[in-house]
């Protein structure tokens, strides 16, 4: 028998956070998030909270804890798509097809309470932030709020009878001595636009990222799933991400004193976390410390560029900028994650720099 019930004390919700530990132990790949950062993640003080509901469900069998999830309604998403979707998050389960269904059909339930159509995810809490299941490369970690499962849910969603909604694709570049020739081309294409380049300023860290903001909302407003980022959002989102910002690793472009793109890469901070296993005391923060220093991969996880410069190197220009900074810190490679299935212009320039498709999430979604 399954019971499935929701989480309602601390004891249940430090149950629903810890539960990856048990589920991935046999798994060196995963990278735990630390306990005391989820307890904020999953508490009112998360912005998200301002416009969409979740609850949060445990999955026993007996006295053991074998699965979880999460039903989430997004008001944002719903006011923008306008599509009746709802979404499912935090999926883990145990091998066990009665497990997976049994959660699964509890998020179904809950959204269909609320009036929904459709049931969409893995979504963490929406496409602002980690989303999608892995399908393929299961021998490389993942870096940085990417997603990593066991392979075996991929058929536990399937066999529920969830499909594909949307691919999203996750490119490696191997940083070489040099920029290719066509990339430093389109670059001097945008400066003899007079358009310029800064790196970030870190005291203005927050600010510089609602220009950001500014850009993501306006550049990704026509994209699948898109939800626009509320200041809130934008300014928790910014303040986890200060601690491990490089500041010649994000780039501004600017013309004539406006803000028209934004390039941002973060060191793969998950190489860190694999060593401290979700716990936060003094032997972890040291080995923080030691740890951080030897980071050699980055994602890139900001891009955008006001419509309107689109097509003219702006993004070319601010690789270029930041490839200087990739040098600087003797970093080995970058991901650039994640691009839509359908985003070519994307892909494009990523397979100009020199980057390579090598992992796919999938999004499913199901009737209700």
């Amino acid at each position: 028998m399954v019971e499935i019930t929701e989480v309602r004390t601390k004891k249940e919700m430090l149950a629903f956070i810890e539960l990856p530990l048990k589920i991935y132990r046999s798994y060196p790949l995963y990278c735990p998030q630390l306990t005391f950062d989820l307890k904020t993640e999953f508490s009112p003080k998360n912005p998200f909270l301002n416009h969409g509901s979740v609850k949060f469900f445990l999955a026993h069998q007996g006295n053991e804890c074998v699965g979880r999830i999460t039903s989430i309604v997004n008001d944002n998403h719903l006011k923008y798509q306008k599509d009746g979707a709802g979404f499912f998050g935090f999926f883990e389960s145990a091998n066990n097809h009665e497990v997976s269904s049994a959660l699964l059909d509890t998020a179904a339930a809950e959204l269909r309470k609320q009036g929904l159509k459709t049931m969409r995810g893995p979504m963490n809490f929406s496409t602002n932030e980690e989303c999608g299941l892995a399908i393929d490369n299961y021998t490389s970690p993942p870096v940085i709020m990417m997603p990593y499962n066991p392979p075996y849910y991929e058929n536990l969603l399937q066999s529920y009878g969830l499909g594909k909604a949307k691919d999203l694709y996750a490119y490696i570049y191997d940083v070489l001595p040099e920029l290719p020739e066509k990339v430093l081309r389109v670059a001097s294409i945008a400066e003899k636009k007079g358009i310029t380049v800064r790196l970030i300023n870190l005291k203005e860290f927050v600010s510089d990222l609602r220009k950001f903001k500014e850009l993501y909302n306006a550049t990704w407003a026509k994209n699948w799933g898109f939800v626009p980022m509320t200041n809130e959002e934008i300014d928790f989102t910014g303040k986890k991400m200060k601690q491990i910002v490089v500041n010649d690793l994000i780039v501004l472009a600017e013309k004539d004193g406006e803000t028209v793109g934004f390039l941002g890469m973060i060191p793969d901070f998950n190489y860190v976390l694999s060593k401290m296993k979700g716990k936060l005391n003094p032997i972890t923060i040291l080995k923080a410390l030691y740890y951080s220093k030897k980071i050699k991969t980055l994602r890139l996880l900001l891009l955008g560029t006001k419509p309107e410069f689109q097509k003219q190197g702006v993004d070319a220009l601010m690789f270029r900028e930041a490839f200087k900074g990739l040098k600087r810190g003797k970093y080995a490679n970058v991901e650039f994650s994640w691009i839509l299935e359908d985003n070519l212009p994307v892909q494009m320039l990523i397979k100009m720099i020199g980057g390579r498709h090598y992992k796919t999430y999938r999004i499913y979604e199901k009737p209700l």
